[in-house]
């Protein structure tokens, strides 16, 4: 409980913080282009999924919020779903070096394998740039971006904030709702939810 309520507190803090003052992101203009390497070297960027959707899950696994969609097999089952169907899906790590939910290469691989989470791979953003690019405040924070680069939807996963594993059962999910609309060519219904989860440790300046 103590460490739900003071990363509650610290999301509460950030949401008057710089990380939105920042955002280029907006719904239903281009999604901010980025390059970033993954946990494995590899150099990914967004322009070279153009012509797919691309999923982009703000990650910190030391976050209660996070382990609760990961400890379900929620987002595993979510990662699995949609990349089976071409999404390409980027779980991205903002957290600045020494600060909480930072990953290495290494930590992030075996995170990966522990969790059995299917991602397209895990972007390394120790900087910051690309989170705050988009505005990203909480773990996790979701983006869904349309074949045509545009940004369809951004905020929470789903409509229960809830840290309990149980709360994933029933509960809404805009991100599932997003991309099932989108990828039958409808509009999206409901293209901004306010997020909820851990602040994001951005590297101090």
């Amino acid at each position: 409980m103590k460490t739900v309520l003071v990363c509650g507190l610290l999301f509460l803090g950030l949401l008057a913080g710089a990380p939105r003052a920042n955002a280029q992101a907006k719904i239903g203009a281009l999604a901010p282009d980025f390059t970033l390497s993954d946990s494995k070297g590899v150099s990914h960027s967004l322009a070279q999924s153009k012509g797919k959707f691309v999923v982009l899950e703000w990650l910190n696994p030391e976050c209660p919020f996070v382990k609760k969609h990961y400890d379900s097999l929620n987002m595993q089952k979510l990662q699995k779903t949609y990349t089976d169907k071409g999404v390409v899906w980027y779980s991205i790590d903002s957290s600045g070096e020494g600060r909480s939910g930072h990953l290495t290469p290494e930590l992030a691989n075996k995170m990966m394998q522990e969790r059995g989470a299917v991602p397209t791979a895990i972007l390394l953003d120790n900087a910051g740039s690309v989170g705050k690019s988009y505005g990203a405040r909480a773990t996790p924070h979701m983006f869904v971006i349309s074949p045509e680069g545009l940004l369809i939807y951004s905020g929470a996963i789903d409509d229960n904030d809830s840290t309990r594993l149980a709360s994933v059962e029933g509960a809404k999910n805009y991100v599932v709702a997003a991309l099932d609309q989108a990828m039958a060519s409808k509009p999206v219904e409901q293209p901004s939810t306010e997020p909820y989860g851990c602040s994001i440790k951005y590297a101090t300046s």
